[in-house]
């Protein structure tokens, strides 16, 4: 998907700032945010796959000036609406309900349910590689091409890297595929391979010289490429 998410290569949004010593959270809300998207993954409501593709379909101008986890925030709400864990209707309310009383507690708006016993969370990311059932199409030290496709739906593939030639610099095994698996499409493992691109390939003749960039890619991103003169 080519929304505002894929940044890469884009000019105007001045040097990468890098804070000294930055803190996991720089407010508290923010280490909940992530509970919640941990415990949400954890227990099932959604993969991770789909997650990310709730992110990106953010308002733009929202995801410009907004940070790191109110982008978790917005794609949590959307893919659990989606979901049908929530109703639109009732994040409003509940929404409506803090702005008014931010100090009430959280059970404040909370549907009382009947007692379960607590779902077993799996709070690591879940493995995403599986079982290869066909040999990799490329090798190591092989040129490629990457397909220079434009989706609407969630792709790994960035923006910067389509139809541009690399090599193949390590295999990584078979992994799920982003692709169908955030659409509802299935796992539809596929090999996955860490591409070597040139820097100028990538951003022209003024990018520095003897610079490389690793790309992790899937199967069908790739096609055969030939040595370039």
């Amino acid at each position: 998907m080519d929304g505002v998410h894929d940044l890469g290569g884009m000019h105007g949004f001045g040097p990468v700032e890098r804070e000294v010593n930055e803190p996991a959270f720089h407010e508290r809300w923010e280490a909940a945010v992530y509970a919640i998207m941990r415990a949400s993954l954890g227990t099932g409501q959604y993969t991770l796959d789909e997650f990310r593709h709730g992110v990106e379909r953010m308002d733009p101008a929202h995801y410009l000036r907004s940070g790191y986890y109110e982008h978790w925030l917005d794609g949590i709400a959307r893919v659990l609406i989606e979901k049908g864990v929530v109703s639109g209707d009732e994040l409003a309310a509940r929404t409506a309900f803090f702005a008014e009383r931010p100090d009430a507690p959280a059970s404040a708006a909370v549907r009382v349910m009947p007692a379960t016993p607590a779902p077993r969370i799996k709070w690591m990311a879940p493995e995403s590689e599986r079982p290869a059932t066909k040999p990799p199409r490329f090798a190591v030290g092989e040129i490629v091409v990457t397909r220079n496709i434009h989706p609407t739906g969630h792709t790994r593939l960035p923006r910067y890297a389509r139809g541009k030639h690399g090599v193949i610099h390590r295999q990584h095994g078979t992994h799920v595929f982003p692709d169908s698996n955030a659409h509802g499409g299935g796992e539809q493992p596929q090999a996955l391979y860490s591409v070597r691109f040139d820097a100028r390939e990538l951003w022209g003749p003024a990018a520095e010289p003897n610079q490389h960039v690793y790309i992790d890619l899937w199967e069908p991103y790739l096609e055969p490429g030939a040595p370039r003169g």
